[in-house]
């Protein structure tokens, strides 16, 4: 018993034509090429949603620029040494960040993060916070009212001198920037 091996089938001028072992396109092999190629579509489809989302949202716009302006630190009434620094914060950019601490240089001991609330006595009390936020295309106005940084006053300052703060952010790092002494007005 011999084993014959099919030859190629060729027509008349010679070129090869589809034999019975040859791959041809069924509606089968059609149908399951396209579900293959379905699931990775769907992934970028879904992707390119939620990064959309994202972009929508702001959340993928600029970074925080932070901007610090108006400081402001009150002279204290006879021998009290306790008082209060204020800056002006506004932030351009399309990110939210957050105030961490505010140091000096030319301020001996201990400064804080201080947000001031009334009670319904009418008495105030000072609540020290970890971090003040600032809005991304807003800001944050520092005020005896609201939030400020408690310090012990220096009893060199006078009104009119100027004291130097750094300002930590989290996105923004460190701001440099001058706080005038003034007296406290009503």
């Amino acid at each position: 018993m011999s084993l014959r091996t099919a030859e190629p089938a060729t027509d008349s001028a010679g070129e090869r034509t589809a034999g019975p072992g040859d791959w041809r396109p069924t509606r089968r092999r059609i149908t399951e090429g396209l579900l293959a190629a379905l699931a990775p579509i769907a992934a970028c489809a879904v992707a390119l949603g939620g990064l959309t989302t994202w972009v929508g949202s702001g959340s993928a716009g600029s970074p925080a620029r932070v901007a610090v302006t108006d400081g402001r630190v009150f002279l204290p009434y006879g021998d009290v040494r306790d008082t209060a620094a204020f800056f002006r914060i506004t932030n351009t950019g399309g990110a939210d960040d957050r105030l961490l601490k505010v140091t000096s240089s030319a301020v001996g001991g201990a400064m804080t993060l201080s947000r001031h609330r009334m009670t319904s006595g009418r008495a105030a009390y000072a609540q020290t916070v970890d971090s003040a936020r600032v809005p991304a295309g807003g800001g944050l106005i520092m005020s005896p009212f609201g939030l400020d940084v408690t310090l012990r006053a220096e009893p060199e300052w006078q009104t009119g001198t100027y004291v130097p703060f750094t300002l930590h952010f989290e996105r923004a790092g460190r701001i440099e920037v001058q706080a005038k002494v003034i007296r406290p007005s009503r």
